[in-house]
């Protein structure tokens, strides 16, 4: 008789038994909403050189609460990460014809964002055990078209910011900091965003902290604060009034975060901390009773670092375990039940990581903007891009058999919670050969 719930079995927790919502909206941040709505200005952005150039009282307030619980001397808050991301490459004055080293592992805009300036992508392959972009890679990857690396704390944990940090000196080069999944992480003492020249968060609705869109940009440096801030509210119309030298890059957009998102986020801002313990307890909970099935265990924290944990990730081998991954997380998924607000999505279980970024069309066909492949094939570069299968074998043997991760651990799990996926962890992996 099958044993597995994949195969017929019965399940350790039944569908009906949904996993606690992952909930961080509460009456706070309904209050905050309010407080906004009452005074009957949801934004006081200006797009020209005026005091409310740089936002309104919400949005002002934000940005200095963010700055200092995570030890900036300068935030700048955005639409999105994305925006984030767009105005950091842009801040930093590359331009076409230059060369940014990226990631194959990251949601794509970590990748495309150099792109939009006619920057060309070059992709170094990420580290076997903590999927951040590897030093040794990233310096082979550099040439003397090599403006800036756009680094990615990627699940939680920061990069090695020791090494990379060493070689960008060493070349004269830029990095910036995706810290969008790693908010509260530590390399070294130091909070993760803060590791580069800037940082990148997100608000996003996955994230740590969420106002349904949303990003803070920080930096050390007052120059480049400056051109953020420009970069997000149409530069063009306000640098002949502010006195403006360097006017490269700064044409502007409409990036501004509103009053509403702004409050939300010092709500939200106020309960990080609280919340963050918990997802680590939950994690470490987890570690400490999944690490005795031989050929699968949670990947390892970096020396030196603290994790955050926006998914939890797990190393597998299929020759040790006897089965593909794919079988493995299947049958784990029919074991437990679904998250409430996400029942669509089933047991929040993934099989594998991110397919490479180079592998999308934009790269595999170097063409983006304009039909005619800039800035891949343009009179400003004077390099040869290649994006090929094989090109990051680390993060390709990740993608395709040996990695998966899971959210079935963030606040608002129970001890019980927990106990019932440990269960169905090992409960497959005892019954696996059902899965052969």
């Amino acid at each position: 008789m099958a044993k597995l719930a994949i195969n017929g079995g019965r399940p350790v927790r039944g569908a009906r038994k949904l996993f606690p919502q992952h909930a961080v909206i509460g009456v706070e941040e309904k209050r905050a909403a309010a407080r906004v709505i009452d005074s009957g200005a949801l934004s006081k952005f200006i797009g020209s050189w005026d005091p409310h150039f740089l936002g309104g009282p919400e949005v002002r307030a934000f940005e200095a609460e963010w700055a200092k619980r995570f030890g900036a001397s300068y935030a700048v808050s955005m639409n999105s990460a994305s925006s984030g991301l767009l105005a950091a490459v842009g801040a930093l004055g590359i331009e076409p014809g230059d060369e940014v080293i990226v990631t194959p592992y990251s949601m794509c805009i970590s990748a495309t964002a150099p792109l939009w300036y006619g920057a060309v992508p070059v992709f170094a392959d990420i580290e076997p055990d903590y999927f951040c972009l590897d030093p040794k890679s990233v310096e082979k990857a550099i040439t003397p078209r090599t403006k800036a690396i756009i680094v990615v704390d990627i699940l939680g944990q920061p990069y090695d910011a020791k090494a990379i940090n060493a070689i960008a000196k060493k070349h004269g080069i830029k990095v910036i900091e995706d810290a969008a999944q790693a908010p509260g992480a530590l390399y070294k003492g130091r909070s993760a965003g803060m590791l580069a020249d800037i940082g990148v968060y997100s608000l996003n609705f996955h994230k740590h902290i969420h106002t349904g869109e949303g990003t803070v940009v920080v930096t050390e440096s007052k120059e480049l604060a400056e051109r953020l801030q420009l970069i997000r509210n149409h530069a063009e119309a306000v640098v002949e009034g502010m006195g403006v030298k360097n006017i490269t890059n700064l044409v502007g957009h409409n990036f501004r975060l509103t009053e509403i998102q702004a409050a939300i986020g010092r709500s939200q801002l106020k309960k990080f901390d609280r919340l963050l313990k918990e997802r680590q307890k939950n994690c470490a909970y987890l570690n400490a009773h999944c690490s005795d099935m031989p050929g699968v265990r949670p990947a390892p924290t970096r020396p030196g670092a603290t994790h955050v944990y926006y998914q939890h990730p797990f190393l597998y081998d299929e020759k040790e375990v006897g089965i593909p991954r794919s079988r493995f997380v299947a049958a784990i998924a029919k074991e437990l039940p679904a998250t409430k607000g996400q029942e669509e999505e089933g047991t929040l279980i993934y099989d594998g990581c991110i397919t490479p970024l180079y592998r999308m069309p934009v790269f595999r066909q170097q063409r983006a903007i304009g039909s005619k492949g800039f800035p891949f094939k343009s009179e400003f570069y004077k390099g040869k891009a290649k994006y090929q299968a094989g090109m990051c074998p680390v993060h390709e043997k990740l993608w395709s058999g040996t990695f998966f991760s899971h959210d079935n651990m963030r606040p608002g799990m129970t001890k019980a919670d927990l106990d019932d996926v440990i269960e169905a962890f090992h409960k497959v992996y005892t019954y696996r050969d059902e899965l052969k």
